[in-house]
């Protein structure tokens, strides 16, 4: 009977795990950069006065900080040797690109609002945006041209788990 209920709420728990949102957001008027599993973790990136940028980790209610520019020169030489080595090694019994499933995998995530607000600073070649971004706005919305300066992108993409898992299992 015990070992019935663990097995029942390990199911669940795996269920769950697959239900769960998976949050891509971009916006660059706000300079917000994040991934996220909506209720267990977020990566965001961050600007930072010394480092270039940081990763922002947060894992429940946990917070971690990752600096990926850091002693970007050191090891590369060992990475260098280690590479030729597993070359020599490795038979060559990779598989191509297939196109195919990685079609699919893009296509199982939702755009939930896309924005791309530009000025190209030039009035003439605004003007001669205006009516593609028009078309485009039609077609997908979303497309704006302004002569005032302003250049936006905001990109918010929802999927789910169990989505990324039945575009890549099926045929």
């Amino acid at each position: 009977m015990l070992i019935a209920s663990f097995l029942i709420l390990f199911l669940l728990l795996i269920v769950y795990l697959s239900m769960i949102p998976i949050v891509l957001f971009i916006d660059t008027k706000t300079n917000e950069y994040y991934i996220r599993v909506k209720g267990l973790v977020k990566a965001s990136i961050e600007s930072h006065k010394e480092e270039f940028i940081r990763i922002k980790l947060r894992l429940f209610f946990l917070n971690f900080y990752f600096y990926p520019l850091r002693n970007i020169g050191s090891g590369k030489s060992k990475k260098i040797e280690k590479r030729t080595e597993n070359k020599e090694n490795k038979k060559k019994n990779k598989k191509g690109f297939d196109f195919a499933k990685s079609l699919r995998m893009i296509k199982s995530f939702k755009v939930k609002r896309f924005l791309f607000d530009i000025d190209t600073g030039d009035c003439i070649l605004n003007a001669e945006l205006y009516p593609l971004f028009v078309f485009l706005n039609y077609r997908i919305g979303g497309f704006r041209i302004n002569f005032e300066g302003r250049n936006r992108v905001e990109l918010h993409i929802c999927s789910r788990p169990i989505y990324l898992i039945k575009s890549f299992i099926n045929l």
